[in-house]
């Protein structure tokens, strides 16, 4: 089930104001081309890479299981260009086959189990077309990223329609490696505050590569950054694209 940073309103409202549109954007368009192709967003969100998808003229589904992340994404200009499904990665059941399926915004961390990760490839693998592939991205634990995660490293701050302006610090409160827990705590124009907790699952490259192949995945590419250079030891990014 998704965290509840993803299904209250409120801040689902947040989402694009504090993600908007970068390098990994950029990344996964290029992935698409400029052929049509189908594709599928895997943990789709508020629907800004969707969105863009179809807007180059691919035909898209955008998927996640979280109804305030797709009521913001169906309200979006052109929202009707994308085909929106209430579904979790190892739930979704579709008849159609995807030339590409992307899962973005580090979704992939949310899998907090062995069987869980293989869960969600084994049936993205299974709504593939023949010669489709499967793109992700994973923060690389080596990296140790979580280390910044702290109220005292700043806030971020958005201004949100409805709700004004909105205080964003972040937390860690366990770090039992592979498993990192944190708060997202929020902080309302009218001074109400909000600690949302949310655990990710830090995986390595190898056992990632041993993941992907159980699945049934036979070749991988693998990226270590959003220019498509060689993924290395200390690379913050573990990006996969799996056929």
């Amino acid at each position: 089930m998704p965290d509840a940073i993803y299904t209250d309103p409120r801040l689902a409202a947040l989402y694009d104001v504090l993600n908007p549109p970068a390098d990994d954007t950029r990344f996964y368009l290029g992935l698409a081309g400029a052929a049509p192709r189908r594709v599928l967003d895997m943990g789709c969100g508020t629907g800004q890479l969707a969105l863009a998808m179809a807007a180059a003229g691919h035909e898209v589904s955008g998927a996640d299981p979280a109804p305030a992340m797709l009521a913001v994404a169906r309200r979006k200009p052109s929202g009707e260009a994308v085909d929106w499904i209430e579904a979790t990665a190892a739930e979704l059941s579709l008849t159609r086959r995807f030339d590409l399926i992307v899962m973005t915004g580090h979704a992939f961390q949310v899998f907090l189990d062995e069987e869980a990760i293989l869960a969600a490839l084994t049936n993205l693998r299974r709504h593939l077309a023949p010669g489709g592939r499967l793109a992700f991205e994973t923060r690389n634990p080596a990296a140790r990223e979580w280390e910044d995660w702290t109220e005292t490293a700043g806030a971020e701050t958005a201004e949100v329609e409805g709700l004004g302006r909105v205080e964003v610090r972040w937390q860690v409160t366990e770090t039992a490696l592979p498993l990192v827990t944190f708060e997202t705590r929020f902080r309302f124009a009218d001074g109400e505050r909000l600690a949302v907790p949310s655990t990710l699952r830090f995986v390595t490259q190898p056992e990632l590569a041993a993941l992907l192949a159980a699945a049934g995945f036979a070749e991988v590419a693998w990226h270590g950054d959003w220019d498509g250079g060689p993924l290395r030891p200390d690379s913050r990014e573990i990006i996969a694209v799996a056929g």
